[in-house]
């Protein structure tokens, strides 16, 4: 601590500052103690107060940017910073983007007061710090550790030559937070570049080899996108020239890819779904990708583990080495249904695996889809292989259920499981990760839905289309359990329960954009309407928490 103070003081001497921290009569004092600065667009800053507070008291509540009535040069490159939040995915106006230039008139002219631009900039620079590191709309809030914004200010961002590059070094730390960063500005220039045209619906899918009146467009586009390589001939061949609309050739091919990128079913016809995906504005596709790096900034930053990503929108999972760089396994999913039975987005940690394991139906599936098929058929649970338990696990029943073991399940004094078998709904191994919403990664007997295209089936828990993989993976540094042994556990006929030598973070998340290591971009449906809803959380004003979007 004494250090850091003597560096603060350091720091502090080098500018000019005073040292008087009981001059309180001091006008930037008065605004600080405030929490508002009407010149602000966002005026109330009482979630930054203490940090402001702090800053301003340790400094002697003497201007830190401004210097004989002008902006000091560290100044004028903070606010070029603010000015380019838009290359972050951030909105200048957050940071009173437009607002400087009058500012800095008015300073020259003495019609804007020294202290209300240096709170401002305080304010403004530390909105965008705290954006950066922590989220626009975290649904944790700003926590507690890892960025103390005063400090920062005086140990970083003042002394800087660069200060847009100390603004970087707050970014998340992911390669594909930065290949995300690329992509929004090249979708930002597609986008001003674009006629906006719509492509025409067709009352049937359209073909290879069939006319289709919206071939040049067609064409104009997916060549713009990169789907469609601009070498490719520009003639009949590609259905894209000269009076020609016939739909045909290297044409189709960037089709498939385009359909491939768009979570769509890469089979070349041109239907509802993939016109509907290709007449979607590209402003909108560079909020998509604005949105995917908002929830990078959530993720907690250590790297120095092992971590398993599943992103919903996209149905897939991945695990990562330390390097967070390529993963080192990749597998379709299968996640919550879209209308009653999403799954959450969070984060928690993998502790142990179980095979074999015995499947607790939760109360709400019981009461919704089994007492219902028990209605019908008292056997249902008998030809299902479940058995009614009490709370503690003593096994009441296997077979026909009676009126008085149906009572039970309908009260809810009896509970229900499914016995370990090829009937059991989470297969042969349970991935086991404990969290308040009782979700977990889990094989499934239900293979056939891996080969949809859209893949929101289950009750909110994960599906896994390659669970001997993730086990193999998840227990390498448990040398005894080789692929042969899993496997023979995944067919055996009792549970074992294997703790993890490590715990592994897994991280739920809502991307509906993902740029790979090759530069392709891929962009998915909001199945949940999640990015609707983060995207008004944001465009809504005000700082501070708000509930997850």
């Amino acid at each position: 601590m004494r250090h850091r103070v003597q560096i603060l003081g350091l720091l502090i001497g080098a500018v000019g500052l005073a040292a008087d921290v009981n001059n309180c009569s001091a006008e930037l004092c008065q605004l600080t103690a405030s929490g508002t600065l009407a010149d602000l667009r966002w005026p109330d800053f009482h979630d930054l107060h203490d940090d402001a507070g702090r800053l301003y008291k340790f400094t002697g509540y003497a201007p830190l940017w401004v210097r004989d009535g002008a902006p000091t040069p560290t100044a004028l490159k903070v606010i070029a910073a603010l000015k380019d939040a838009r290359s972050e995915g951030l909105d200048p106006e957050d940071y009173d983007g437009s607002r400087w230039d009058g500012r800095i008139s008015g300073l020259g002219n003495r019609a804007f007061p020294a202290e209300r631009f240096d709170l401002a900039l305080t304010v403004s620079a530390m909105r965008y710090a705290a954006d950066l590191r922590f989220g626009r709309a975290n649904p944790e809030g700003r926590p507690s550790d890892g960025l103390v914004l005063d400090a920062w200010v005086l140990e970083r961002l003042l002394p800087s030559n660069d200060p847009a590059a100390v603004f970087q070094e707050l970014d998340p730390p992911f390669p594909a937070y930065q290949r995300l960063r690329k992509k929004l500005g090249d979708y930002r220039m597609l986008a001003a570049e674009d006629s906006g045209e719509k492509l025409p619906q067709t009352k049937k899918p359209v073909e290879p080899g069939q006319n289709y009146p919206g071939i040049a467009r067609l064409t104009t586009l997916l060549q713009r996108l990169g789907d469609l390589p601009p070498e490719a001939p520009a003639s009949s061949e590609t259905g894209g020239s000269g009076d020609s609309q016939t739909y045909q050739g290297a044409l189709v091919d960037a089709v498939k890819h385009y359909q491939a990128r768009h979570g769509l079913d890469a089979d070349g016809r041109i239907g509802s779904g993939t016109v509907a995906a290709l007449n979607v504005c590209l402003d909108h596709r560079a909020r998509q990708l604005e949105l995917a790096m908002e929830r990078y900034r959530w993720i907690p930053r250590d790297s120095s583990r092992p971590s398993i990503v599943v992103n919903i929108p996209e149905f897939r999972l991945r695990a990562f080495d330390p390097s967070g760089g390529q993963p080192v396994l990749d597998m379709k999913v299968v996640t919550g249904q879209a209308q009653q039975l999403q799954t959450p987005v969070f984060g928690a940690d993998m502790r142990y695996v179980i095979f074999r394991p015995y499947w607790n139906v939760p109360v709400t599936i019981v009461r919704k889809e089994v007492l219902p098929a028990i209605t019908r058929d008292r056997s249902y649970l008998e030809k299902n292989d479940y058995e009614v338990t009490t709370p503690a696990g003593k096994v009441v029943s296997s077979g026909a259920v009676s009126d008085q073991i149906l009572a039970g399940l309908r009260s809810g004094k009896l509970e229900v499981r499914q016995r370990p078998g090829p009937k059991n709904a989470l297969g042969g191994v349970k991935f086991v990760l404990p969290n308040e919403n009782d979700v977990y990664l889990h094989d499934t007997p239900a293979r056939s839905l891996f080969s949809r295209t859209r893949r929101d089936f289950s009750h909110g828990c994960i599906r896994l289309e390659k669970p001997v993989d993730l086990a193999v993976w998840v227990l390498r540094d448990r040398p005894e359990w080789t692929r042969d042994k899993i496997e023979e556990a995944m067919n055996g006929s009792m549970p074992v329960q294997v703790p993890l030598s490590n715990p592994i973070p897994v991280s739920i998340v809502y991307w509906t954009a993902v740029v790979a290591e090759d530069g392709t971009t891929y962009f998915f449906n909001d199945i949940y309407g999640q990015d609707e809803e983060l995207d008004r959380q944001i465009t809504s004003g005000g700082y501070g928490p708000r509930p997850r979007g």
